[in-house]
């Protein structure tokens, strides 16, 4: 890992573990990851933007239905990921992360159009990356969209803001589990 390190002067890591929740190690290892997705670029210029198709090849995108909305989300160009925005990512799905930042993307990630709230729209796309090939009925759709608003939507305009969505994950005790990547 020493050879990593000289990749990074010593203020640099210290920005990176200020700004993050990983420690110098764990920034490490994410650029050892980041590098592994393309190293050919990466060794040419360590602030390379790597095409979003490179990033879905982890492991941990590469299964996850989401992994197209995840990159969009941590993408600050729209178009790739340099390694800070990779590492923003892997910030926010490491166990450092709290809870309140988690579900911050979690909404960012959920929010489809990314008007700030969640609509029947974005609900329904969530529910189709959640079952795949096992696509429910029109009617089946609907009720489900019906449901998640009558136990979320407390101020009844047919979107959720982030305030419910926040109260809905409040409820789901393993959320914290299923928001974040092994490092």
């Amino acid at each position: 890992m020493g050879g990593s390190q000289s990749v990074f002067t010593e203020e640099e890591l210290d920005d990176y573990q200020t700004l993050t929740y990983l420690s110098k190690k764990e920034i490490l290892h994410v650029f050892k990851r980041f590098k592994s997705l393309a190293p050919g670029l990466v060794d040419a210029n360590k602030n390379v933007k790597l095409p979003l198709s490179k990033i879905t090849e982890m492991p941990e995108l590469k299964v996850n239905p989401f992994r197209d909305q995840i990159c969009k989300v941590f993408s600050s160009s729209g178009d790739g990921m340099t390694f800070e925005d990779f590492l923003d990512m892997m910030s926010v799905f490491s166990d450092g992360a709290p809870k309140n930042v988690k579900v911050e993307y979690a909404f960012r990630v959920y929010d489809f159009d990314g008007d700030d709230l969640i609509s029947d729209t974005d609900l329904q796309n969530v529910i189709e990356k959640l079952t795949g090939a096992n696509q429910l009925s029109e009617a089946d759709m609907q009720q489900l969209i019906e449901n998640i608003m009558e136990e979320a939507d407390l101020d009844d305009d047919k979107t959720l803001s982030f305030a419910e969505f926040e109260h809905v994950i409040s409820k789901a005790p393993d959320f914290v589990n299923s928001f974040r990547f092994r490092m």
